[in-house]
């Protein structure tokens, strides 16, 4: 008797480079009207870290400046304190929970068992993938600058060399949390399960990597953990992007330590990389 392997792609007739390449294009558009047709995702993902922007602005507005001189003087706003928090947040957010989640929920209701007899490449399942997160990343950020710039009035980086900072680090950050989510996929039994299990996860994440709270008013056995995940790192480059050169020396290391991050951003992505090669399934295996 044949074994037959329904844990992987059957095999199809490959494709043209070329048609692979439109095919995740299209797929990429295909991706992006299901997410903002999610109701629940657009929340929570999307609009989440704008939620939380706007309700820490407000609650914390009388408690004045963040790091003013004792004569009153100096400082950001809590508004502008917390953007680079929030977007660290949304990346976490648009690449993990988005990912894990929605794949999660594909591999319990059939989807990728249909994608996975059609002549569909992975490569163009996976840009579809890849390419809606970045999309809808980029509109969740653009959206964070203006609520915070024409809303709560905060002063945007002006030097060029400080976007060139928040580009790198925003597309490593965005690469990595991908992968982690198409990784982190694997670990939901069934859709429904998929929101208990990875929600709770990120939300942790959260609160111990310095978004929600001052990453050093964190115990310090808490701050380690909390460094061997990407989330903190993300946070940490963000704010060497938005919040004055006077801030770094709160950090744990006394500075914004830019190769640290660039370091464990591309240690986590091979990780997530090497988890889903061995754990990415069409099927989920019984």
């Amino acid at each position: 008797m044949i074994s037959i392997d329904r844990t992987t792609k059957p095999l199809v007739p490959a494709l043209p480079r070329g048609r692979t390449l439109r095919l995740g294009a299209s797929r990429i558009g295909y991706e992006t009207r299901i997410y903002f047709r999610s109701g629940d995702q657009v929340f929570f993902t999307f609009l989440f870290p704008v939620v939380m922007l706007a309700i820490f602005s407000t609650a914390f507005s009388a408690m004045g400046n963040v790091g003013e001189a004792p004569d009153g003087t100096g400082g950001v706003s809590q508004a502008a304190f917390y953007l680079p928090g929030m977007i660290a947040a949304g990346i976490l957010l648009s690449g993990v929970q988005n990912l894990a989640t929605d794949i999660a929920t594909e591999k319990s209701d059939g989807t990728l068992k249909r994608l996975g007899g059609s002549p569909l490449p992975v490569i163009s399942y996976f840009l579809g993938k890849m390419g809606q997160v970045l999309v809808t990343s980029v509109l969740q950020i653009v959206l964070l600058l203006l609520v915070a710039r024409f809303l709560f009035d905060v002063t945007l980086p002006t030097e060029p060399e400080r976007w060139l900072t928040f580009a790198w680090i925003y597309l490593l950050g965005i690469a990595t949390s991908a992968v982690l989510g198409i990784a982190l996929s694997a670990v939901p039994r069934t859709g429904k399960s998929a929101t208990a299990v990875i929600i709770p996860i990120v939300l942790v994440l959260q609160f111990i990597s310095g978004v929600y709270l001052s990453f050093t008013m964190l115990p310090e056995w808490l701050q380690n953990v909390a460094s061997v995940f990407p989330l903190k790192w993300i946070a940490q480059g963000m704010r060497s992007v938005f919040l004055p050169e006077g801030f770094a020396s709160q950090e744990p290391s006394g500075g914004w330590d830019l190769p640290m991050v660039a370091l464990v951003l591309v240690v986590w992505a091979v990780v997530g990389l090497v988890l889903t090669r061995l754990t990415f399934r069409w099927v989920r295996r019984s």
